[in-house]
């Protein structure tokens, strides 16, 4: 097992391990001294892992209630959280007990939400599965649900008990799923520098020598993927829990990706995809503006290309000047970019609209 510890203000270790579902209610125990736990989980993860989570929490002694929701992000508002305080509050849950989110980056958010604000806070435990989760989502106390205003406007930092990942778990993901969270493994190797982790952990060498073997999500290959980027992730976390500065670096690529997934309204490319031609469109920005010389921008495209990542076409620049104005990281008449200015570094930069045409 690989374990790797979170120092927030609340600690707490994310595990990696194959097989780790069924220890599931071991680890529980030795965290806390609950009587009951709920899981939650979406229509899709629910019939692959459920029984198995409950079976091993049930084998250590605990009381255990069910939450599933339908899956999808149009489940993350307000209606789908009193659902969960209802389950919640007639299983008789207090604060001492546990909740289990057992599924993706919606379950994650939506489970997180509710755990930290059902009696001002309750302890949960995160149980990703899907690759974005794994190495994002899951990871840094965010959580968030949608408004008819936004993606993700409503929210808390709030950490978890534990994270308990199987690698194993993104076998079973559809292509278009594990290469979403593929778009956020790049999105590491170009920030690396700039998360001022004290390992030197070389992500882009791995992406470029391991290529293959991640494609074919080769078991030891994944494991170390997501080890590498949890540690990136942890130590930006660990420098700025609630995004005060640093951690802003977490969202290279994310100005203009959001503005894709805004315009074509989040049904016709996942968060990955936006955020890769995010990251290009950064790159090519970063060149304008004699931040980086070509050679990076080429060295950046072939690590990018060797994933193959679907082809987004341009939007009328006009229109994304207009949505990335409204992104909640704008500031007055400012659009904030996170530019790369060196090889796996990169910096916060308030532009103009002018500036983007």
């Amino acid at each position: 097992m690989r374990t790797v510890r979170v120092d927030t203000g609340k600690p707490y270790d994310i595990c990696i391990e194959r097989g780790i579902l069924d220890k599931c209610g071991e680890y529980a125990k030795a965290l806390s001294k609950a009587e009951k736990v709920t899981i939650i989980s979406d229509s899709n993860v629910a019939p692959l892992y459920m029984d198995r989570v409950k079976n091993s929490l049930e084998k250590e002694g605990f009381k255990v209630a069910t939450h599933i929701f339908k899956a999808g992000e149009e489940q993350k508002h307000l209606g789908s959280i009193a659902e969960m305080y209802n389950t919640l509050a007639e299983f008789s849950m207090t604060r001492k007990d546990i909740v289990v989110a057992l599924g993706g980056g919606v379950v994650g958010d939506l489970t997180g939400f509710a755990a930290s604000t059902y009696m001002r806070g309750i302890d949960f435990i995160q149980v990703p599965t899907t690759l974005l989760a794994c190495v994002d989502s899951s990871v840094g106390g965010k959580t968030a649900i949608d408004t008819d205003y936004g993606k993700n406007l409503v929210g808390t930092f709030y950490q978890p008990k534990a994270v308990f990942i199987n690698p194993n778990f993104l076998k079973t993901l559809d292509e278009r799923q594990f290469k979403t969270g593929l778009g956020e493994v790049v999105k590491y190797s170009f920030i690396e520098k700039s998360c001022k982790c004290e390992e030197d952990l070389n992500l882009t060498n791995f992406l470029s020598e391991k290529a293959e073997m991640i494609v074919n999500r080769d078991e030891r290959a994944l494991s170390k993927l997501i080890e590498i980027c949890v540690k990136l992730k942890i130590s930006v976390v660990e420098k700025d829990e609630k995004e005060g500065g640093l951690r802003r670096i977490l969202n290279f690529g994310h100005t203009y990706g959001h503005a894709i997934e805004k315009i074509t309204k989040y049904k016709k490319y996942t968060h990955g995809e936006a955020i890769v031609e995010g990251m290009k469109f950064a790159f090519n920005l970063a060149v304008k503006r004699n931040l980086i010389d070509k050679n990076y921008k080429f060295l950046a495209e072939d690590v990018i290309k060797k994933f193959n990542f679907v082809d987004i076409p341009e939007f009328d620049m006009e229109k994304m000047i207009e949505l990335m104005q409204m992104d909640k990281k704008a500031t007055f008449d400012k659009i904030v970019f996170i530019l790369p200015t060196d090889y796996s570094t990169v910096e916060a930069f308030e532009l103009d609209s002018k500036d983007l045409v």
